[in-house]
């Protein structure tokens, strides 16, 4: 493997007579040079532990490797000072072997192109492990949301859905919430894209409130999600969540639900943080008390019922069970010998490093991959969809029960994929995710 993203490299594609200018690393142009990221080295490190289990030929490789469709756009916005400023938005498609793409759309500083590869591989991956009709992409937009007022946030969402609306659509590539976004934002999309065409369209995104056709239980999909899937995983452990110590890095849309949820299991839930800072209390904090006291102060901060610590420190605090449930690249070969819990459930996107991982490994730490542990949300989403196309509406028990259903069939496959394979819970889900992509790839052949 290349370290340009796909077997091969420069070689496979052809210099042209550019040997010299491809060899300059101020002028790196290959493939797989525009998406290079650390987010997609790591999701590439974890594609190719798979495809190696698989035995994958090298074109299937490249093809799975390099994401189909991406576009970047630039585009002006007014502040409400009357200033004119400049954003740039992403949106990358991994792949259209599978159906229409399917992922989210964040806003943060740290957007780029190589975060939306990755994340738009992985998030194929987790569709084809869960059994959905879709492919994977990702999109967003550059900026800080915690410095847009709500009027500044309305303009740069419907500006960004005008400028990736070639690309969009209910049965090409259907957005959803994801980092700083919400029903909200996911309503201003809709209607703008709705203006567009001359009519409404529900199905061109999922997470919007149930008014405009969302599904009931959306909101706390990805949250309950991880929760079901580390059941399932308990359950295959041996395991009583009763009683058990957890300490959760997150305390959002994610966070708050997984922390509410296992608490209500009888779990004693002895850390949280957010991007202000932590708080610990090995006796247990009171869950209800952290939800109010965020409602009332956005932030963590302050919260009287712990000691107070930053948030990289919550990973860190002795537990059975620890859940990075925020960003990526949060257990790295630095802090990685300083963790003290028996299981990691990954409800974050890519929150440990490969170099990470082995250590982890090692140790005899489990990890409960993201690829199924955060797989709620975008389960719940193709219900949305799959209601919005057939005019239907669940209740919230249905949705509940399939997704239960779905993530526990998905764990039991994991599980026994392991077992045959005799290897880790991640690589056996990227190697039944990888799988069928690959067979669906080789079955639709190459066009011409």
């Amino acid at each position: 493997m290349s370290d340009n993203g796909a077997p091969g490299g420069i070689e496979r594609r052809g210099t042209g007579g550019w040997d010299e200018v491809l060899q300059t690393e101020a002028h790196e142009v290959g493939p797989g040079r525009e998406w290079r990221s650390e987010l997609y080295r790591v999701a590439l490190d974890q594609f190719s532990r798979a495809a190696d289990v698989l035995g994958l030929d090298a074109d299937t490789r490249e093809r799975l490797t390099e994401p189909r469709r991406a576009l970047v756009v630039n585009f002006p916005v007014h502040r409400d000072s009357g200033e004119v400023e400049e954003f740039t938005g992403y949106r990358v498609q991994h792949t259209l072997v599978m159906g229409p793409t399917k992922g989210g759309m964040r806003f943060a500083p740290g957007v780029s192109f190589g975060e939306c590869a990755a994340l738009a591989m992985w998030m194929t991956w987790k569709c084809a492990l869960l059994g959905l009709p879709f492919g994977g992409s990702k999109g967003g937009v550059r900026c800080d949301p915690n410095r847009l007022s709500d009027a500044e946030m309305e303009r740069v969402v419907r500006r960004y859905t005008s400028e990736a609306f070639p690309l969009i659509g209910p049965d090409r590539d259907i957005p959803a919430p994801d980092m700083a976004t919400g029903e909200r934002e996911m309503s201003w999309l809709m209607d703008t894209y709705s203006q567009q065409v001359g009519f409404p369209v529900p199905a061109i995104v999922t997470g919007k409130p149930e008014a405009l056709g969302g599904t009931a239980g959306r909101r706390d999909a990805t949250g309950l999600g991880a929760v079901f899937c580390l059941e399932g995983f308990l359950e295959q452990l041996g395991w009583e969540i009763q009683g058990r110590r957890v300490a959760i890095q997150g305390f959002g849309k994610v966070g708050a639900v997984i922390a509410r949820e296992l608490a209500a299991r009888g779990a004693r839930i002895v850390a949280v943080a957010d991007v202000a800072g932590g708080i610990v209390n090995q006796d247990g904090l009171d869950v209800a008390d952290l939800g109010a006291w965020v409602d009332a102060h956005r932030f963590l901060r302050g919260f009287e019922g712990g000691e107070a610590v930053g948030r990289m420190d919550v990973l860190e605090t002795p537990c059975e069970i620890l859940v990075p449930a925020a960003l990526e690249h949060q257990i790295t070969r630095e802090n990685v010998n300083r963790l003290q819990c028996e299981l990691i459930v990954e409800a974050a996107n890519g929150p440990t490093t490969p170099e990470a991982e082995r250590v982890l490994i090692e140790r005899g730490i489990r990890i409960v991959p993201d690829l199924l542990a955060n797989a709620g949300g975008v389960t719940v989403s193709y219900y949305e969809w799959a209601q919005d196309i057939q005019r239907e509406a669940w209740r919230a028990e249905e949705v509940s029960a399939r997704l239960r259903a779905q993530m526990e069939a998905a764990v039991r496959s994991v599980v026994a994929m392991a077992k045959e394979m005799k290897t880790d819970w991640r690589t056996a889900g990227h190697a039944i995710a990888v799988r069928r992509v690959a067979d669906a790839s080789e079955l639709r052949a190459v066009y011409p």
